[in-house]
């Protein structure tokens, strides 16, 4: 808890030297031209040519998630499945982010049991690197979340640069999963710029979970030099998920101007958020209205 505690306030105090040294991140945050229209929480969205016609706020089940939990999992079964559904009947919101690794799937399956299959979009992720172990987790995804499929499913957490060609395997077994109607959608979760590239590239990538913000806190490059990489991936035609739009807790007390930013590079479909109770849910709503 100590290392955490010491992690956190470090990732901070680089948060705000960014900011500080930053005039595009100062100027982004502090003089933000006025947005071309209102944009609201709930408004439909298409995630490029996918089709999936969604939220445009997603219900985020990862803050701090890892080895099979999150701060929403630890939530407990009760609150995260009723924020869920608050988020949906009350918000609007017709968009789960989930993740193997987060251990969400249980809550999110929960929650759908209230829920009109076809009106909520269940993004989910893998971090499996070999052919039959994603094949075996479609299944048991599947088995978890209580459906019978799954809109959009990411290989998780890419780093490496050749990553089209290493995990071909992975690949061809979810477009073989699309094909079947198990998956309607394909991509990956990018965590370096040369993978952010790679990604743009490759036309079999469908949705991309892309890190943006305006410090540059936990992303994959400079917010200019992320954005040139995602323009690329919107003129052929793929959706565009935004994660990591408040930095990781860095932007946590500056909300409205990250979100805000998020909303005026023009460069995503939906951004995901993970909310931690209602009335930060809530509070999330109102500043995308506000912006």
């Amino acid at each position: 808890m100590l290392r955490r505690d010491f992690l956190r306030r470090s990732t901070r105090t680089v948060g705000a030297a960014l900011l500080a040294r930053s005039p595009i991140a100062r100027a982004a945050l502090l003089e933000p031209d006025p947005l071309p229209r209102k944009f609201q929480a709930q408004d439909e969205v298409v995630l490029g040519h996918t089709g999936i016609r969604t939220s445009r706020l997603a219900m985020g089940t990862g803050t701090i998630g890892f080895g099979g939990s999150s701060n929403q999992t630890r939530l407990g079964t009760s609150p995260l499945t009723r924020l869920l559904l608050d988020g949906y009947n009350d918000n609007g919101l017709r968009f789960f982010d989930s993740a193997d690794s987060y251990g969400s799937h249980p809550y999110v399956a929960k929650a759908l049991k209230h829920i009109p299959r076809d009106k909520v979009t269940v993004l989910t992720k893998t971090d499996t690197r070999d052919a039959a172990g994603v094949r075996a987790d479609l299944d048991r995804y599947r088995k978890e979340l209580g459906v019978d499929y799954i809109d959009i499913v990411l290989i998780h957490c890419v780093t490496e640069a050749d990553w089209t060609t290493r995990y071909r395997g992975v690949m061809d077994v979810l477009s073989e999963a699309k094909q079947k109607g198990v998956i309607r959608a394909h991509g990956v979760s990018c965590h370096s710029l040369s993978a952010l590239k790679a990604a743009a590239a490759s036309p079999w990538v469908e949705v991309d979970l892309v890190r943006l913000n305006p410090i540059g806190s936990h992303m994959d490059a400079d917010p200019a030099t992320v954005i040139s990489v995602i323009k690329q991936m919107r003129a052929q035609g793929k959706g565009i998920v935004g994660m990591k739009i408040l930095g990781q807790g860095d932007l946590r007390d500056k909300p409205a101007e990250a979100i805000r930013y998020a909303l005026s590079t023009g460069v995503l479909d939906a951004f995901t958020i993970g909310a931690e109770s209602q009335r930060e849910q809530n509070n999330l709503i109102q500043r995308v209205a506000a912006a």
